[in-house]
């Protein structure tokens, strides 16, 4: 059996069991284990090997797991240690339990430790900047379980839910907000598949927003989502938190308007590489990095006449001043052509 099938345990017990074995370790210094590796390398079980991993963002009381790093250097782990005894990163990820397969919400603080290596670990090499910040401990996440393994999750910001811990603003609208395939199985429509699962999840709800900047993965699940289910075309936005109507982007028109395609390599990159959250607000930014999808097609720069009539904004989404300066604008278009 692996961790995630155990009796289920609480945060505390991770805690304490951490800080007590480290406690073990510094008082026999010289009485050094070994923890084996797959590949027939081992790591010596110390004090100086073992760092202190928090889990969860802006977390009181703190909840933290003693982690197995690499001598040479200190951000690769190779170990946690759960259920008195280490566990390779490889074996916590996985499961004996048949019935855990596809997307399952997660429940217990192992689930919680599996979404923390999947976004803060396993994808990351020596070079890499870790690719999201850490999640709330009460945030809704599922994983993604095949073949015995956890090989992607998301995660979601509740219509209501609370944008952070220093503001009283609460979203709008549920947003999915973070999503990740591990490298060996993406492009196998998985991405799509959480789209859908999300949009299903929250089906009684008229709108939904996926977290701003999209990277240019996360569009092109969007366009190929969208493509198969023109129902959801006027109901899917882009948005930036708390997701009122000025922060709102229809997705499926921008995806017309080409509007996606026209920033630098530099953003773009960026929006694949971190997940920031903006200092002054609760806006988490891209959440994405390289899903599942074929290249997109490159979609038409503008919409023609008929697309646009047929394309509908939902009612109430622009204001009494928008609709001045767009009359304004045609009538300064009119005294121009006569001149």
């Amino acid at each position: 059996m692996y961790p995630v099938d155990l009796p289920a345990a609480e945060d505390t017990d991770l805690t304490s069991a951490a800080e007590q074995y480290i406690s073990s370790l510094e008082s026999r210094p010289h009485n050094n284990k070994w923890f084996e590796l797959p590949q027939a390398s081992k790591v010596a079980i110390t004090a100086n090997n073992i760092r202190h991993l928090q889990l969860f963002e802006d977390d009181q009381p703190g909840c933290a797991v003693a982690a197995l790093h690499s001598p040479d250097d200190p951000t690769q782990v190779v170990a946690l240690y759960l259920y008195d005894k280490w566990w390779s990163v490889d074996d916590i990820l996985r499961t004996s339990n048949k019935s855990r397969s596809g997307l399952l919400l997660v429940q217990s603080i192992v689930e919680r430790v599996i979404l923390f290596l999947l976004s803060q670990v396993v994808e990351r090499s020596a070079q890499e900047k870790v690719q999201f910040s850490l999640h709330p401990r009460t945030e809704s996440c599922k994983l993604l379980w095949r073949d015995g393994q956890a090989v992607g999750f998301y995660t979601v910001k509740h219509k209501g839910s609370l944008c952070d811990s220093w503001s009283s603003r609460c979203y709008l609208l549920s947003v999915l907000d973070t999503m990740l395939v591990r490298s060996s199985w993406r492009r196998r429509g998985l991405g799509l598949q959480m789209l859908e699962d999300f949009c299903s999840w929250f089906s009684t709800e008229e709108f939904l927003g996926v977290s701003s900047p999209l990277s240019p993965s996360m569009v092109s699940v969007c366009r190929r989502f969208l493509q198969q289910h023109e129902e959801h075309r006027e109901r899917l936005y882009e948005v930036e938190a708390p997701g009122g109507w000025t922060q709102r982007r229809n997705v499926w028109l921008n995806i017309q308007l080409g509007h996606y395609l026209h920033g630098s390599s530099e953003q773009q990159i960026f929006m694949i590489q971190a997940k920031e959250r903006a200092p002054q607000g609760c806006s988490p930014a891209a959440h994405t990095y390289d899903l599942d999808s074929v290249p997109p097609a490159r979609p038409p720069q503008s919409l023609n006449t008929k697309q646009a009539r047929k394309f509908k904004l939902p009612l109430g989404t622009k204001s009494h001043r928008e609709k001045r300066e767009a009359e304004d604008t045609h009538k300064e278009a009119k005294r121009a052509r006569r001149t």
